[in-house]
């Protein structure tokens, strides 16, 4: 499903500058203004993650948790973080995987601007248990090396199913908030990955990774290639090595992510 029209006045560079920041310090105060802009923009409340496969909280510089300390989620049934099955369970974190534009999600279904039809093929059962929540707008942020960040913003009453009027009134604003501060946490925040910035796949590698990502096994992408199937497994291991992947699919995505599967040699 799609919303077609919508209206909505983007933040002031004041606000943009004032959510970001370039160190541990600037953290907390950026928060709270995301925070309280949020609620000034569409009165919703704010949970945001710089990594949606990890369960490590976003924290500022002196460690405490954002999402508790600064967006309020501090009962214990809230504590989204603390849940083990979010990443591989949530239905908006799977949309998120498969879609980079805002969108609005209830147990119906997504809205999207365009049409995504990844993302009518989302399982929606259990949603409001899954999700943690009836209903949501949802910011997914795409960050370098693969890693995928969201904001969620919520209906601080849980009965709420639609947020519809909001989507079209403030999506394209929290967008801008919201990506303008997890970049700037995922900089300030981020442990140096030595040599990941120059990262040289060889033909053979990109070739074997291409015909995997094309739901090859390596007996077939051998025969495709010419080579032995050992051979190619050589390859798709080293180009592993190459971007620190941790199995085959995460290889393929972050060669996809980089831009190599779609290099013509």
């Amino acid at each position: 499903m799609s919303a077609t029209n919508h209206s909505c006045t983007m933040p002031s560079r004041a606000l943009i500058d004032a959510v970001r920041f370039s160190e541990p310090g600037g953290i907390a105060p950026a928060a709270e203004r995301l925070r309280d802009a949020v609620t000034e923009i569409c009165g919703l409340s704010t949970a945001v993650t710089h990594n949606v496969a990890s369960r490590e909280p976003m924290r500022d510089g002196n460690g405490a948790i954002l999402a508790s300390e600064i967006f309020g989620f501090r009962g214990a049934e809230s504590r989204w973080w603390d849940v083990p099955q979010l990443a591989l369970s949530s239905p908006i974190v799977h949309a998120c995987r498969v879609e980079a534009e805002p969108f609005w999600c209830n147990a119906h279904g997504f809205r999207t601007r365009l049409p995504n039809p990844l993302l009518d093929i989302i399982d929606l059962h259990d949603f409001r248990i899954r999700a943690m929540t009836a209903a949501a707008i949802v910011v997914p942020i795409h960050l370098p090396f693969g890693q995928i960040g969201a904001a969620s913003f919520l209906s601080p009453d849980p009965e709420t199913n639609d947020l519809s009027d909001a989507y079209v009134r403030a999506a394209d604003a929290l967008a801008v908030l919201a990506r303008a501060f997890v970049q700037s946490y995922v900089k300030v925040t981020a442990r140096a990955r030595p040599g990941l910035g120059s990262i040289s796949l060889t033909k053979r590698e990109v070739e074997c990774l291409r015909w995997a990502a094309a739901g090859k096994t390596n007996e077939e992408i051998g025969i495709i290639l010419g080579l032995q199937r050992t051979t190619v497994r050589f390859h798709i291991r080293s180009a592993s090595v190459k971007l620190d992947a941790v199995n085959r699919d995460q290889t393929m995505f972050k060669a996809a992510q980089l831009g190599f599967l779609g290099m013509i040699n």
